[in-house]
């Protein structure tokens, strides 16, 4: 039994060690796992994990919200933008209309009325409407040719100073051959009609019409006329002609010439190339033989205006060698050949062009030939005859059908008789000349009147009346040629007041105004400065940022609605029209929330959150642009307004004890955190910067252009090399930089010499590059200020104290409480943009839509000033232009706060991400 039991005993043993192993394996494992944070601990864990999760989740939302209000912020001022766009244009199109150019061509075949042709043309060789006195022509056209570059100069009496202007007196040519034969020659004082620029002369001097005002800005890029012209009747008369000079020509007929030489004319300050490149093939030309018009126009004293002025002694050198050009040609005619040398247009005392100042539009006019042109002498004062009236007359003189949109009035003197024997002959070959001018004219009337019918009707009806009866009066003299001188002057005399009536009925028609499309402009204007009111006072609002998008959709669909408007009724889609209804439509999500909001019986000052100063500043330069002496004299003005501006700005920061106030730039609507504190500033700091700010405008004003039209004034010595400066310029203000910098809103003051800046020889055939060039010279102010303006929301942050704020706290002992300050908190300045990342979106908008209805304001009144004075004196001289610049200036300033504000977002991103960056890596 012993054996048994010592068994037994073993067994048992051998269990329990077991199961004690066991326990104690379990144990080690729970100590493990409680050597590890523990249960409770790992579901600590598990919760940070999922939260953790959560919230990258939410910031990545975030992030994406983020973006999602960037782009729609963007997209917005974008289309408030295109509602400025639309507005100017639909009031452009309104204002500054342009004529209906008809393509039809008169022909010999198609005499211009009925009746025989004229007395004395039947049966001669070169006969169309009338008979030919000369079978070729030299036309020299120098560019610019003043009429006092021309004029004689009288004989000084004894003790008498001569007259020391560098260009009186050089052209002694023209006087000797006035004086030696005077039935040989003529000078004329021409006036040309503005704009007074290259292009829009030569095809006055073509086709014997008004080109009109906004055909100025095609300047820089000449197109091929489309019009009747002399060139084109030339050419279909099989006559050769021949052309060297200003490659404008080039472009406004091509392939027209039988033999050209053209030279490049854009660089202003090159004198001599143009010019000696057409004296290189002028003789040689004439000798050969081989032409029938020889047309050459000279550049160089146009450039020397540019360049130095009229008074400078290169202008005399110029001159000079113009003078002997002339005595060449005048050596080498034939009795068969007509000499025409005529200036496109004059210059100002600046040497410039462009406008319609006396200078500008007074032009030289010199004819000579071999034998004898005019019965009688030149009178002592030379007569002033409209510049396109050298159109009809030289189709006539040289046997050509007279262009087809022609409305110049022949010169009835070169038609007469040059012996003075027979004058009722003259006085019958005047009136034959001027018969054939009124019928070519009345049938442009008739075709134009039908096909634009923009012409005064009643005014219209007059004229034809008029030419009727006048027509019937010559036809009654052609029946009985002799006698009647009388009745013959009187026909004379009636179609004389035909034609002269017919260019003034023109020139009124066609600066004639659409009511309508002006009304609707300036309404749309006045409705995006409002609008930019309204949503930057709700910016700030919760929920508002996906509204923004609505207005784009609703502005799509009035789009397509209105295109399938006019499309179903059969009108033409004017792209104009379809750009303002999509404004218009646009508009009325926000007109609708407006009116639902007063519906509210919210106070009217919520949605002007402009301070009471700054709108009264705006009002008083709303109010100024309603004066022509206000425009003319904005560049002294201007100052003024902006230094009381400022002295009354940092007067009330001084009495608020801060530098800015925060409702200018809405700093309290970020919603920063009242922990961050409010950033102290210094009454010191404040009154420096006014004075600083005054100093700077008051050095600005060393550098200004006098206009033409204050010629007590006197312009900056200091002005000549502001053309290469003026393209890195940085300005305080964009209208008081543009004035600094020598610029006036008139065509003649644009500073055509800054295309060549790092340009020297020019650009070749390029015209859009210096196009660009002069464009970043002259709206150089406006797009810098757009550019900075998102930096005045970081402003205020770098306007903090720079010294340490410092915060107390109570100690054990007074002693120690005295003596040991907390230690000192850096300034964040705009780190505090990181509190509250949401709102700074909407600050953006908001600086960006007051800055733009600051523009619009301008632009507005612009447009309003223009209209209510359109029949003003000034009108084409001061509002016209003004308006031009300011919308020319709207369009390069919005641009450049789009850019502005897009890189400040663009940073901003950068800024976010590596802050993120740097949080993550803190928690790692």
């Amino acid at each position: 039994m012993i054996p048994s039991n010592s068994a037994s005993v073993a067994s048992a043993a051998l269990l329990g060690e077991l199961l004690r192993r066991r326990r104690q394996m379990a144990m080690g494992r729970r100590q493990m796992v409680m050597g590890r944070g523990g249960p409770r601990a790992a579901l600590s864990r598990a919760c940070l994990s999922v939260v953790s999760v959560c919230r990258r989740r939410r910031r990545a939302s975030g992030r994406r919200s983020s973006r999602m209000q960037k782009i729609s912020v963007l997209l917005f001022l974008a289309w408030v933008s295109f509602l400025f766009y639309a507005g100017i244009a639909l009031f452009t199109s309104g204002f500054l209309l342009t004529r209906l150019e008809l393509t039809n061509h008169s022909s010999c075949q198609e005499p211009p009325g009925p009746g025989s042709l004229p007395w004395g043309s039947q049966g001669k060789p070169g006969a169309c409407w009338m008979a030919s006195r000369f079978s070729r022509l030299v036309l020299v056209l120098v560019d610019a040719l003043r009429f006092d570059f021309a004029q004689p100069q009288p004989s000084h009496g004894p003790g008498e100073p001569p007259v020391s202007l560098p260009f009186l007196g050089k052209l002694n040519s023209l006087q000797r051959i006035l004086e030696i034969q005077p039935h040989h020659a003529r000078l004329y004082q021409s006036k040309a009609d503005p704009p007074t620029t290259t292009m829009q002369r030569l095809k006055a001097l073509t086709t014997g019409s008004l080109p009109t005002f906004i055909d100025a800005g095609s300047n820089f890029a000449s197109y091929a006329i489309v019009e009747d012209n002399l060139i084109k009747q030339l050419t279909n008369a099989g006559r050769h002609v021949v052309f060297m000079g200003d490659d404008t020509w080039k472009d406004l007929f091509p392939g027209a010439f039988s033999q050209a030489f053209f030279f490049p004319s854009f660089n202003v300050r090159d004198l001599h190339t143009v010019d000696n490149g057409i004296l290189e093939h002028l003789y040689p030309t004439m000798d050969g033989g081989e032409w029938d018009v020889l047309i050459a126009h000279f550049l160089g004293v146009d450039h020397c205006g540019h360049k130095y002025g009229p008074h400078h002694p290169e202008m005399a050198k110029k001159l000079s060698q113009m003078d002997q050009v002339i005595q060449g040609l005048v050596e080498r005619l034939e009795n068969d050949t007509l000499l025409v040398v005529i200036g496109d247009h004059g210059m100002t005392i600046t040497g410039d062009h462009g406008g319609d100042s006396d200078l500008e539009i007074s032009a030289a006019l010199f004819l000579y030939s071999p034998k004898a042109l005019f019965p009688r002498v030149p009178p002592k004062e030379p007569e002033i005859v409209p510049q396109i009236s050298l159109v009809p007359t030289l189709a006539l003189l040289l046997g050509l059908p007279i262009p087809f949109g022609n409305i110049g009035e022949v010169m009835a003197e070169l038609f007469a008789e040059a012996e003075d024997s027979q004058p009722h002959s003259s006085a019958l070959a005047q009136a034959s000349a001027l018969h054939l001018n009124a019928q070519q004219v009345s049938r442009f009337l008739h075709t134009y009147s039908a096909a634009a019918q923009n012409l005064q009707v009643k005014e219209l009806h007059q004229l034809q009346n008029l030419f009727s009866k006048a027509s019937a009066d010559y036809q009654r003299l052609l029946q009985s040629p002799q006698g009647a001188e009388a009745a013959l002057q009187t026909v004379i005399t009636e179609l004389q007041q035909f034609l002269r009536g017919v260019r003034a009925m023109c020139i009124e028609s066609w600066a004639r105004f659409s009511l309508g499309r002006m009304a609707g402009g300036a309404a749309l204007l006045a409705a995006a400065c409002f609008l930019c009111l309204l949503v930057s006072q709700w910016a700030t609002y919760p929920g508002f940022h996906p509204f923004l998008l609505t207005p784009m959709a609703c502005g799509l669909a009035s789009t397509i609605v209105c295109a399938g408007l006019l499309a179903t009724t059969g009108l033409k889609l004017d792209p104009v029209v379809l750009g303002a209804m999509a404004a218009v439509g646009s508009l009325l999500p926000f007109l609708w929330k407006a009116w639902a909001g007063w519906g509210s019986k919210r106070p009217l000052a919520a949605l002007f959150p402009i301070p009471g100063p700054v709108l009264l500043f705006l009002l008083i330069r709303f109010a100024a642009f309603f004066s022509d002496s206000f425009v003319v004299a904005e560049a002294r003005a201007t100052p003024f307004l902006l230094g009381s501006l400022i002295l009354l700005l940092v007067a009330q920061l001084h009495w608020e004890g801060k530098l800015l106030p925060p409702k200018l730039l809405t700093i309290p609507r970020l919603c920063f955190s009242a922990s961050a504190g409010q950033p102290r500033h210094s009454g010191t700091h404040a009154l420096g910067l006014g004075v600083g700010l005054l100093l700077c405008i008051r050095l600005a004003g060393l550098f200004h252009r006098c206009p033409e039209e204050t010629p007590a004034c006197h312009s900056s010595p200091w002005l000549s090399p502001l053309a290469s400066m003026a393209v890195s310029a940085w300005a305080l203000m964009a209208t008081q930089t543009f004035y600094s910098l020598g610029h006036q809103p008139v065509f003649p003051a644009i500073h055509w010499h800054a295309a060549f800046v790092g340009f020297p020889e020019g650009h070749g055939s390029s015209t859009w590059l210096p196009a660009l060039l002069v464009g970043a010279n002259t709206f150089a102010s406006h797009l810098l200020f757009a550019v900075g303006c998102p930096l005045l929301l970081l402003w205020p942050f770098l306007c903090e104290s720079q010294g340490a704020r410092k915060r107390w706290q109570p100690l054990g002992n007074e002693a120690e409480a005295r003596v040991r300050p907390e230690e000192e908190e850096e300034p964040r300045m705009e780190m505090r943009l990181r509190d509250a990342p949401h709102h700074f979106n909407a600050a953006l908008l908001q600086l960006g839509l007051k800055y733009l209805f600051v523009l619009g304001i301008q632009i507005l009144a612009c447009a309003l000033a223009a209209s209510i004075l359109r029949r003003h004196l000034m009108v084409w001289k001061v509002f016209a232009p003004k308006f031009i610049f300011e919308a020319m200036g709207f369009i390069v300033s919005s641009v450049g706060l789009f850019l502005g504000i897009a890189l400040v977002m663009r940073v901003d991103g950068a800024v976010s991400s590596w802050f993120r960056q740097l949080i993550l890596a803190q928690q790692r």
